[in-house]
């Protein structure tokens, strides 16, 4: 064998071994998660399964082992996600989950970069025709008697708001607010599956009858009971919340006061788990979902469409007409990996 042979077959193999090399490395930089598990949570409300789809797909494309998610209420989420048990959820109210957050560790523990979904609003709403025949614009107006019996569903003389499930975190402003606003004597605050009850509320709303509920958007609840045309919100006499968000403003930019701060939604996750898995934790802080996008979905989920295999072609549709802002999130998070 000459020299010259020797040389060229050397510098092929170099040649190749540098080839698979790059494959490889590319190969990892297209799939940084490979071979590490995702536990995702969601609560039990069934419309944010398409949040939590949208992330656990997004993930998957980089690679992770994401398993199906489980559920569970906030309070528990949030411990097990600062404990380790789990990988994330895609729906932390900032700042309605506040305590929930500092009770499970806080920022040394839980990792809650950009804002997923923006601009959540939440309160309390009556239907707008008793709201103009008795002039009824703030709900310490339930404070009376009479006021209050306009909203009596069950014959016991009291109001009867439709309100939140235990372990959501707005059922404990609602609790507040009843004692804060002196509407223990005159409202019940009726608690139990909530889409039952908003079911009926809604059912007693189309039957012509007064209506008293509380809800929050991206909900479906609103394009059905369409605010300033069906209902109206109701404002609150001052600013007064428990825990952590006591002593905050909850009057907004217009001077209304609804009684909640407009929230942030994020995706948390447990920050040793993101401080090892850099590509995810870009992901987490750049993935954005308009409220509009998600009201939509919601919406047709009530309208039938709420079956797993319903929302994973929801989720799958919104990915295929987004699809260069769903590439643009994972290349920012394969960029992240050094």
């Amino acid at each position: 064998m000459t020299s010259i042979t020797h040389a060229t077959r050397t510098l092929a193999a170099v040649a190749a071994s540098t080839l698979a090399l790059t494959c490889l490395s590319a190969n990892a930089n297209e799939t940084p998660g490979k071979g590490i598990k995702v536990h995702p949570l969601k609560s039990s409300i069934a419309e944010e399964s398409f949040q939590t789809l949208l992330v656990m797909k997004a993930l998957e494309q980089l690679g992770y082992d994401v398993q199906p998610f489980k559920e569970v209420e906030y309070p528990t989420a949030h411990l097990a996600i600062g404990n380790g048990d789990a990988t994330f959820i895609a729906t932390h109210w900032n700042p309605l989950h506040a305590d929930y957050y500092k009770n499970a560790g806080g920022e040394a523990k839980l990792y809650r970069k950009g804002v997923y979904s923006d601009n959540a609003a939440q309160g309390y709403l009556i239907d707008k025709k008793t709201a103009d025949a008795h002039k009824i614009t703030n709900i310490a107006q339930l404070q009376d008697p009479k006021i209050a019996k306009l909203f009596d569903a069950d014959g016991d003389g009291k109001a009867d708001l439709t309100g939140c499930n235990p372990g959501w975190g707005c059922e404990a402003m609602i609790e507040h607010h009843l004692d804060a606003y002196k509407l223990r004597d005159t409202v019940t605050h009726q608690q139990g599956t909530y889409s039952a009850l908003i079911a009926d509320t809604i059912t007693r709303y189309k039957s012509g009858k007064p209506v008293l509920y509380y809800t929050w958007t991206p909900y479906w609840v609103s394009n059905e009971l369409k605010p300033g045309k069906d209902v109206v919100w109701l404002e609150v006499p001052f600013s007064s919340a428990p825990g952590e968000q006591k002593g905050v403003d909850t009057k907004l930019a217009n001077g209304k006061n609804y009684g909640f701060v407009v929230n942030k939604q994020h995706i948390l996750a447990n920050k040793a788990w993101t401080d090892a898995n850099p590509a995810a934790a870009k992901l987490f802080e750049v993935m954005q979902l308009s409220v509009s996008d998600i009201n939509a979905q919601n919406y047709m989920m009530s309208q039938g469409q709420g079956k797993p295999a319903d929302i994973e072609r929801h989720t799958n549709s919104w990915i295929k007409a987004h699809q260069k802002t769903f590439d643009g999130w994972l290349a920012q998070a394969r960029a992240a990996v050094k």
